[in-house]
């Protein structure tokens, strides 16, 4: 057919052709600065954690997964979904098996030697790195465009923001509350000013007394924490009671005497998806409840 055209038709042809190729074909950065181009949008995902599965849910392009890691079980669709291994290593050939045309990654959460390799298998790779609250509906609204999910990823971006929106509004300005969060007790981990807990905690007015550390997530010890005598400490578990078990024995505490020892849902408060916004809130009520009783 296009033979038959005269010539200025024919170069008009290709010419829009090739401009409809390039609005099809999608580009965009990742949170490392490297770029990724799809020609169409992705059909067969593979993330690799479990927060990233669950973005995908939530933007409502769950039938797009092919597979996961271990720990993806939000919501109860992932459970069943195949999975090519964890953040100690991946299983590469299960990984090529599921003939993916997307993988996403976790840039602090996955071995960058483990990314290394997909990439040189020829594999696109998307890495993301939640740092603020706000990353959270960003990548909501990227995965959206590479998934073809824009008024789902809108959707779920925009009512995880009105919830942040309505949290900042009640809480901005009260007074700060000096808070030592506490991620895994033995050995005792926590967290530094750059983690995204951080930022929830600013957002409640409180203050990381780790803020300072040099990595994001570390080892301390009791003594530290003895020594910064914080105001309030928060446990991350599923555990009601393991945040006032933890720290029983140190009655002389702020944190202990003034009862302001409490857990928030580890699973709610690690994972960086719009179910954060319900950790948000718990850590919320619960400094505003240290505020009020005092040490």
């Amino acid at each position: 057919m296009l033979r038959r055209l005269p010539p200025f038709l024919l170069v008009l042809a290709l010419a829009l052709w090739r401009a409809g190729a390039a609005c099809a074909a999608l580009a965009v950065v990742d949170d490392t600065g490297r770029e990724l181009r799809l020609d169409a949008p992705a059909r067969r995902v593979i993330s690799l954690s479990p927060h990233l599965t669950e973005l995908v849910y939530a933007i409502g392009a769950g039938d797009r997964m092919a597979a996961t890691v271990r720990g993806s079980d939000y919501p109860a669709q992932a459970a069943g979904l195949p999975q090519v291994g964890d953040a100690a290593g991946l299983d590469f050939e299960r990984i090529l098996a599921a003939r993916p045309d997307l993988v996403l990654a976790w840039h602090s959460g996955n071995r960058a030697v483990d990314v290394a390799r997909l990439r040189a298998l020829g594999l696109a790779v998307l890495e993301l790195e939640p740092r603020q609250p706000a990353d959270i509906a960003r990548h909501l609204r990227l995965l959206g465009r590479l998934l073809d999910s824009g008024p789902g990823a809108q959707a779920a971006a925009q009512a995880f923001e009105a919830r942040l929106a309505g949290l900042r509004g009640r809480y901005a300005g009260r007074s700060p509350v000096g808070v030592v969060f506490e991620i895994w007790h033995q050995p005792l981990f926590t967290v530094n000013g750059e983690h995204i807990i951080s930022a929830v905690l600013r957002l409640c007015g409180g203050r990381n007394l780790f803020a300072s550390a040099p990595q994001l997530a570390m080892e301390v010890s009791t003594e530290q924490v003895l020594m910064l005598d914080p105001d309030v400490i928060v446990v991350g578990s599923e555990a009601p009671d393991a945040g006032a078990g933890n720290w029983s024995a140190y009655p002389w505490m702020k944190a202990v005497r003034g009862g302001n020892v409490f857990t928030v849902s580890a699973d709610l408060v690690t994972r960086q998806t719009p179910r954060m916004a319900d950790a948000a809130q718990s850590l919320c009520e619960g400094l505003d409840r240290a505020r009020r009783q005092g040490p």
